[in-house]
Formats: structure tokens, C-alpha cells, sequence
């Protein structure tokens, strides 16, 4: 079967099988820092509560079975070291069954993962990697030649990615049609990096060009990734160049990441060793056995099926963005900021030691390890890692419906919760907890050149209102 057979794309398929599982690994380590304080027993959302009012059939997931911290635990580490090993390339040594297990097992826990995170695994990046991670079960091990139906179906998924991006962005707000979408963008995206500040400050000429150079990256080029060579290979290299380019300027966990991975699928063998000469030349792989053949075909047909709807909503007046169309988050529809913020504004928690909450001087903010806090602190540089708590921040601050969460997070900060505030970057009760706790909302903007220069400051800050007034144990007791 030479047709199913795509010996040219030997490197793609190494770059594929360990990049998303190297995502795997962030995703797996961010669960073990994260999801018992944030969903664990005593969470902000406990996962017992969830599944006790959703069902499997509606959310599948182990956790239907039982739920506990240790198993939560036990479940991410194994994960974390089983795509540890596909990334060192170990199953990929052996049989095609191989990586073809290892990798279900990966898109089985991560799911069961996310279908009981709740509003903390909401963003498209999860949904992604768990459909990367099923379809790079069947690109085989080194003793067989990367399947040709599966190297295509990846451009297929990159292609949603970036076209769906783009229409949202069409279909959205008015500054992605008149070119202003990035006078804005940098300052208000949810996590700043070192570099936005400087960006930011660029001409409005430059920022112009920026969304023209998206439009024809999400819009124009993505059909060419479907093209004969080496015209995919171009298209693929321009999708990664704009990749980095996000990387360079924000914190989109592992989003931009997974992307650049994805593109290789475009690039044949030849391309890459244009660029990089020293790589081998590798060797005939011998024909996949029938029952590789056959498995494949089913997955194929299988991933064909759930594409309709994903390929009818990139079309809809009503596009979806971020939308799974089934529970197992198999094709997948995808898009993101569809509409730019033009202000940012910022949720700043409060506690207080002092007897009377009119004393200011007895408020202390708490400062997350990501979102922008005191207006010295330089913005940092977080992904591919995932902050959680600190991008429902950035919602809450855009009036975000459901704050339960958020609820639940001021009484563990009242309580000296440890594992919640191991979750913060400075804790201003390391003693004890305070005694009340506030949220006030203020309006940020980066400074300009002329204000960092006086003040060393890369925000300047106005309260624009409260969002909690001071609250204690006693009085939530009480109410």
C-alpha cells in the first residue's frame, strides 16, 4: 500500500509525536500544582460536588469512579512520566502499538482531567492537546512509515485552528476590520510578558501591519497547507513565524506551542533538511502490517465523521469558538479574541489585620504570580505553562458570571489555606490570616516610556470601584 504510506514526512512525525507530547508534560505537571487547590477535596470547585450532579455520559471521566487528591495525583504523574518517555522517543523504539497505546493513555487521563475542571479547564489549548493526543496515536512507530490519512488529517487540524482564529476575529469586533485590533491588544491581553510593554509602544503603523500580517496568516494561508510541495512547507514556515512572534509577545500557555508543532506536519522531509543538513537521512521503513493499516483507516473515517460539524461552524453566521461537538473533544471547533478590550482592568485582593476596615493602612494585597499586581513588577513570562487562577482573574475583572469560585478563594485566604496560597506569589500574612478581606477593581495602563523612566513603574493604576467590601469569617458566619 505505497498510497498509505508517507516516507517523506519521517521527520514531521518525530516532531509531532514528542512536541505534543511535550505538551503533555506541561499540561500532566500543571494538574500536580494546581488542580487540588484549585478542584481537589477542598477546592474552589470540588470535583466530588461535580460529578455528584453530572453524569458520565454527559462528562466521561475516571473520576465518575472515584475521586481523591492522591488518585488526582497519582493519575497526573503517571501521565506526566508516560509522555516524558514519548518524548524521549522510547515507545516509538518498538511496535506500532506502542505509541499507539501510550498516547490513548495520555488523551484518556488528560480528558478525565478536564471534563471535571470546570470554568478552570475552559480554554481552547486544553480541548486541542487532547485531540492532538488522539490523533498522534496513529502515526506509528519508527518500524512503519508515518501514515499519509493521518499526516493530512493534522494539517486539517491546524487548518480549524488558524482559519477558525481568523474568522472569529473577522466576524468579532470592528478593530480587526479597521486594523486597530493591536493598538489595544498588548496591554489588555490577560498575561502581559516582558516584551508587551515594549511592543506596546511601538507605532501605530507597526501595529497595523501586525493585523495584516494575522489576517493573511489565519485566513490566507492556511489553505495552502493542502498545496504539492514545497508550497505547504512555505505556508507551514509562515504559520510558525507568527507563532513565535506570539510566544515572543504573551503568556498563551502552550497554545502557540502545540501551533508551531501542528505546522510540521506541512513540512516534508526535504524542507527540513534545506534548513538543518546535518539531519540523517533515513532509511526505508518497511511496509505497515495489515492490522495497522486497518486501525488507521478507522480512525480516519472516524475523525472524517466528526469533522462536519467543526467545517460547517468555521462557515456559520454564528460561528463557535472554542467548541467541543462531542464529550471525548474529538475535532474540535477553535478561535480566540474575536473581540480586543481597549481597557484593563484588574481585581486587586486585600486583607486586613486591623479592628476597624476604614484604616487603609492596614491593607495588604496579595500578589498573583502572573497577572499584574504592584505597578513595579515587571510583567513575567509564564507559558507554556497554564496560570489558572491568575486568567480567571483577568475574567472576573471583564465581569465574569459565575464567581463561585471566587467566593470559595476569599474564605480559604481567610481560613490561611496552604494549598491555596501556595497558588499566589506573595502571601502578606505568613503568620496568620487576616481578619477581612477586600477586592477592589482598578483601571491599568502600561506607562509610557516618559512615566517608567521617573518612576520605574510599568503600570500606572486608578481605583475604579469596589468589587467585595471588607469581609470576615464572623460576618459570613453571621449572614
Amino acid at each position: 500500500m505505497d498510497w498509505f504510506d508517507a516516507g517523506d514526512y519521517e521527520i514531521a512525525r518525530q516532531v509531532l509525536q514528542r512536541g505534543v507530547a511535550a505538551c503533555f508534560v506541561i499540561g500532566f505537571i500543571s494538574a500536580v500544582n494546581q488542580f487540588p487547590a484549585l478542584l481537589g477535596e477542598h477546592g474552589l470547585l470540588p470535583v466530588p460536588g461535580f460529578v455528584s450532579r453530572i453524569s458520565f455520559r454527559q462528562s466521561p471521566s475516571l473520576f465518575h469512579w472515584r475521586y481523591s487528591d492522591r488518585m488526582l495525583l497519582v493519575l497526573a504523574w503517571s501521565g506526566a512520566t508516560l509522555a516524558a518517555a514519548l518524548v524521549a522517543g522510547l515507545p516509538q523504539l518498538g511496535p506500532p502499538w506502542l505509541p499507539l497505546v501510550a498516547f490513548l493513555l495520555l488523551w484518556a487521563g488528560y480528558l478525565s482531567i478536564v471534563n471535571v475542571g470546570q470554568t478552570f479547564y475552559s480554554f481552547g489549548w486544553e480541548s486541542l492537546l487532547i485531540e492532538a493526543g488522539f490523533v498522534m496515536a496513529f502515526l506509528g512507530s519508527n518500524e512503519v512509515a508515518p501514515p499519509i490519512t493521518v499526516i493530512i488529517f493534522c494539517r486539517w487540524l491546524l487548518f480549524r485552528l488558524e482559519f477558525g482564529a481568523g474568522m472569529i476575529k473577522i466576524r468579532g469586533g470592528r478593530e480587526w476590520r479597521d486594523l486597530t485590533a493591536l493598538f489595544y491588544h498588548h496591554e489588555t491581553q490577560p498575561m502581559p510578558n516582558p516584551v508587551s510593554w515594549y511592543v506596546h509602544h511601538l507605532p501605530k503603523w507597526f501595529h497595523r501591519g501586525e493585523v495584516i500580517g494575522n489576517h493573511f496568516a489565519q485566513l490566507v494561508v492556511p489553505f495552502f497547507l493542502f498545496a504539492p510541495q514545497p508550497v505547504a512547507s512555505v505556508a507551514a514556515v509562515i504559520i510558525v513565524l507568527t507563532q513565535l512572534w506570539l510566544v515572543v509577545t504573551g503568556n498563551f500557555a502552550w497554545l502557540n506551542a502545540i501551533t508551531i508543532v501542528l505546522a510540521a506536519s506541512a513540512i516534508d522531509d526535504n524542507a527540513f533538511r534545506t534548513v538543518l543538513p546535518w539531519l540523517p537521512a533515513e532509511g526505508e521503513a518497511p511496509a505497515s502490517p495489515p492490522w495497522f493499516v486497518v486501525v488507521v483507516l478507522a480512525a480516519t473515517v472516524l475523525l472524517l465523521v466528526l469533522s462536519y460539524r467543526p467545517l460547517r461552524n468555521l462557515f456559520a453566521r454564528r460561528q463557535l469558538m472554542n467548541a467541543s461537538f462531542n464529550r471525548y473533544h474529538l475535532v474540535n471547533a477553535y478561535g480566540a479574541f474575536g473581540t480586543v478590550t481597549k481597557e484593563r482592568f484588574e481585581v486587586v485582593v486585600e486583607g486586613s489585620d486591623a479592628a476597624d476596615p476604614r484604616d487603609a493602612a492596614g491593607w495588604l494585597a496579595y500578589e498573583f504570580r502572573g497577572k499584574p499586581g504592584a505597578p513595579g513588577r515587571m510583567p513575567r513570562q509564564f507559558a507554556p505553562y497554564h496560570l489558572r487562577l491568575d486568567w480567571l482573574m483577568w475574567f472576573l475583572a471583564l465581569g465574569a458570571r459565575d464567581t463561585r469560585w471566587f467566593e470559595t478563594f476569599l474564605i480559604r485566604l481567610l481560613e490561611g489555606d496552604r494549598p491555596t496560597l501556595r497558588l499566589l506569589r506573595v502571601n502578606p500574612f505568613p503568620d496568620a490570616p487576616p481578619r477581612q478581606i477586600r477586592a477592589r477593581v482598578y483601571l491599568y495602563r502600561f506607562s509610557t516610556p516618559e512615566e517608567r523612566r521617573a518612576s520605574h513603574e510599568w503600570w500606572i493604576r486608578s481605583e475604579a470601584g469596589l468589587l467585595v467590601a471588607p469581609v470576615s469569617l464572623a460576618g459570613r458566619a453571621r449572614a
